[in-house]
């Protein structure tokens, strides 16, 4: 479980965030909805602590990690992933090879010098590969790859990671429908099987209500709706988007 107390971020003077209080649950799959703007990027790397908080407290797992030393933030990058709006992967190294840096933690030094792989890795990312449908890419170059695909490279990524919370940035910007609707649905099926935890930012109201167990609205610098297993009203609509 995650508990945030008063989250208070400022950048150039300019309020950002203002005293966000909540909690967040394992398994959840949670969409921070928008306008642009809004601060849902800065409050995503806040969460992910990518950025820095003026005040307020972290907890994690009962751990209170608000000031945590960059060894601490090293440990929980082990447990955590960060998906860019633009997925950060290589685009000179295969969708595979790719997919494999996410064990980078979990690799011996020996391995990572020479370069070599075992057989159970090998197998356990190209599961992965095919769960976002992409085993017949797993040989090819990232860049010759849509932005869907590498979008779901990285998510494949974050997957054989094992990771406890994946925070994705607007993880369905600039993708096809169907490349959308394929993310959502791994977000979907990692939450249920592995009773991870996501957190997307996204402007698509309608994407978020079909497949979010829970909707957050950011507005003002405030959570401005939390609503749970139902759609948006025209109202908490209103409230997020103006």
């Amino acid at each position: 479980m995650m508990i945030i107390r008063n989250l208070t971020k400022s950048i150039d003077s300019q309020l950002i965030l203002n005293r966000i209080s909540m909690e967040i649950n394992e398994g959840e799959l949670v969409a921070v909805l928008g306008a642009s703007g809004s601060g849902k990027t800065t409050f995503l790397k806040c969460l992910a602590l990518r950025e820095r908080w003026d005040d307020g407290q972290y907890i994690y797992e009962g751990n209170d990690i608000t000031n945590s030393s960059w060894l601490e933030r090293l440990k929980l990058s082990k447990h955590w992933a960060y998906l860019e709006e633009k997925a950060d992967i290589q685009p000179r190294k295969s969708a595979l090879k790719n997919v494999l840096r996410g064990r980078l933690f979990y690799t011996p030094f020996w391995r990572l010098i020479t370069g070599r792989v075992s057989t159970e890795e090998y197998a356990n990312a190209m599961d992965y590969l095919e769960n976002v449908g992409l085993l017949d890419k797993a040989a090819s170059p990232a860049e010759k790859l849509s932005g869907g695909e590498r979008q779901r490279i990285a998510l494949a990524r974050g997957f054989v990671q094992r990771a406890k919370v994946i925070y994705a940035d607007e993880p369905i910007s600039g993708i096809d429908p169907s490349g959308a609707e394929r993310v959502m649905q791994d977000f979907r099926y990692v939450c249920k099987r592995d009773k991870a935890t996501v957190i997307c930012t996204m402007h698509n109201a309608e994407v978020a209500q079909r497949y979010a167990t829970r909707i957050l609205g950011l507005a003002g610098g405030k959570i401005v709706v939390d609503v749970t297993g139902r759609p948006l009203t025209q109202r908490e609509r209103s409230l997020i988007f103006g």
